[in-house]
């Protein structure tokens, strides 16, 4: 995981021991996709506390061998899947601006689920302690009935 978060050049990277943490304490939340017995794709999400019917998307990243062959999006489906039946019914994620594959990744998402989807600013680039952008809040839903195709 901490690897392809290195190799995205978009994501912030975490301390590998993040990962490990992430992977024991949040693992109903999040997905690892593989391909040919190999990791080629992971998403990190949790629950929002004080609303569970939303799984917040913290990390998405797809190995540079499996980009854009639709890696990304299984995985958000499969995550959703997996939590309506605990209710489920929003996604939301935040995103920079500058970061247009996961602006279309949760638009599609959004179309594909038949749910609304809502930008706002989640964190202005002033509250980093570092040079970094501003986080957009995409959220999405109430989610319906996926459409394929």
């Amino acid at each position: 995981m901490w690897q392809m978060a290195s190799d995205s050049t978009t994501l912030d990277v975490n301390p590998p021991y993040a990962y490990l943490l992430w992977c024991r304490d949040y693992a109903t939340t999040s997905v690892i996709a593989h391909i040919d017995g190999r990791p080629a794709g992971y998403l990190t999400g949790y629950r929002r506390p004080e609303q569970p019917d939303t799984v917040m998307v913290w990390q998405i990243a797809v190995s540079s061998a499996h980009r854009g062959a639709g890696v990304a999006g299984q995985m958000l489906d499969h995550l959703v899947q997996r939590l309506q039946p605990e209710g489920v019914t929003n996604v939301e994620a935040s995103i920079t601006p500058d970061n247009v594959a996961s602006q279309r990744l949760f638009s599609a998402f959004a179309r594909r689920w038949n749910a609304p989807l809502e930008r706002e600013e989640l964190f202005g680039s002033e509250l980093f302690p570092i040079d970094h952008a501003s986080e957009q809040l995409f959220r999405i839903g109430p989610l319906r009935v996926p459409q394929h195709g």
